[in-house]
């Protein structure tokens, strides 16, 4: 463990050259850069908020932020593990010349796009307080949901990463999975409205129980429960180690496929 410790240390500063030049890409010849990461969920949520609030009338008090919340996580999940499915494919050539730890290109994608979620998170912030939002001391534990996504996405991407060096078809089958999982995650319409039956299925997906923490502590002005915080930790740890299993599994044979 302390020789992983050491490697990690003497590689750091290439991972912040890595996050760096991942968020200087994201925004190359933009007008706007890093602001777009605040206009984009901002703009989705005022679209989201007319069609679905005039058109489905769902009964949801502050019904802007409850959707603006659920694009704050689901957003990041989506953006993190697409970028990261392809960032050792893109860094090929480095791989071929120098001894880089692979672990460290999914790790950069998935630092860059948190970046961008603290920019959406501000995003959330700046609407709470158009709209007069309450906003109590339970938002300091918003770090831990927001962690745990962070850990969760990470194994999802390290998964995906080694996948995609093999099985390149994974980057285009991804979008439509994505597609599919936004609609088993409660961002757009409420619990409440679903049958018993679907509600026990959105509630397999983990995510699911990252937003309703998320938004218990952002916008409920609620502390979520232990059993909830207990499954969330289980499901992150879980997929981590799969992650880190999968990608050290394949991860001498990547140079081979690239």
């Amino acid at each position: 463990m302390n020789s992983y410790i050491q490697n990690f240390k003497k590689f750091k500063p290439l991972l912040g050259e890595l996050v760096a030049r991942d968020v200087k890409i994201k925004y190359r010849r933009s007008v706007l850069g890093v602001l777009w990461t605040l206009l984009n969920p901002l703009c989705m949520m005022i679209i989201l908020s007319l069609v679905f609030s005039n058109i489905f009338k769902f009964d949801v008090e502050n019904y802007s932020l409850y959707i603006l919340s659920g694009q704050v996580v689901f957003n990041f999940f989506s953006g993190a593990t697409t970028d990261a499915m392809s960032s050792i494919i893109s860094n090929g050539s480095l791989i071929k010349k120098v001894y880089v730890p692979k672990y460290l290109f999914v790790l950069s994608r998935i630092i860059s796009s948190f970046i961008n979620l603290l920019a959406s998170f501000t995003a959330l912030l700046l609407v709470m307080i158009a709209t007069r939002a309450e906003l109590h001391w339970k938002v300091v534990l918003v770090v831990i949901p927001l962690i745990l996504l962070v850990v969760f996405s990470l194994g999802v991407g390290l998964v995906l990463a080694a996948i995609t060096v093999k099985f390149r078809d994974v980057m285009h089958l991804y979008s439509v999975f994505t597609t599919a999982l936004m609609y088993l995650t409660p961002v757009i319409y409420p619990m409440s409205i679903l049958p018993n039956w679907l509600y026990k299925l959105v509630m397999l997906n983990p995510l699911t129980n990252m937003l309703m923490m998320f938004r218990d502590v952002m916008i409920n002005n609620n502390i979520f429960d232990l059993k909830s915080l207990i499954i969330a930790i289980i499901e992150t740890a879980l997929m981590f180690l799969i992650g880190l299993y999968v990608f050290y599994k394949n991860q001498d044979e990547f140079i081979l496929n690239i």
